[in-house]
């Protein structure tokens, strides 16, 4: 088996710093500081331990783009993104994780609509599950998936970023 190399690099953001990661497949993590009390080396590890060689690396192509993309977001300019994306995962999980991505900018629906929308409407758990486990966050929107009462539900960046993000695509 070959290693694959992980390319990493940190952009900041309104939602505090990101740190992007990508394989040659394309986008495959980004993280927002919080999740990493130890200056991103929990975030790293993690990537690590998929047997790849994690190294920073700014100059990176997909990042570049990512990058770029994200602060055209953050300005108001751009409302899909247009990434490779490396998604190897076929679970539920993951078929849930491609879903979110046609939930349309300033819209949202709720955990019990998305497990309807993937023909496992008693799956409203997993969804959750899977929206707390999004590698892509902002790119991939969970952040548009609430709770069915209306409440924001959890959010890997916190209530915050979410709080943040919901009201950048509304406008307000």
């Amino acid at each position: 088996m070959t290693s694959t190399t992980i390319a990493w690099r940190t952009v900041g953001s309104p939602v505090g710093r990101l740190l992007l990661a990508s394989s040659p497949t394309g986008l495959v993590r980004v993280a927002f500081e919080s999740e990493s009390t130890d200056g991103w080396g929990t975030v790293l590890d993690a990537l690590a331990e998929t047997g790849a060689t994690v190294t920073e690396d700014p100059t990176d192509a997909t990042l570049a783009a990512a990058a770029t993309q994200l602060d055209e977001y953050f300005a108001g300019t751009r409302r899909d993104f247009d990434l490779p994306l490396d998604r190897p995962d076929r679970t539920f999980r993951q078929h849930v994780q491609r879903y979110l991505g046609t939930i349309p900018y300033g819209r949202t629906t709720t955990y019990r609509e998305v497990a309807e929308a993937v023909s496992n409407p008693k799956a409203v758990r997993a969804v959750g599950t899977a929206c707390a486990t999004n590698p892509l966050p902002v790119i991939v929107p969970c952040h548009r998936v609430l709770r069915t009462d209306g409440g924001l539900g959890g959010y890997l960046g916190g209530p915050d970023a979410k709080r943040f993000l919901l009201a950048l695509e509304s406008g307000h």
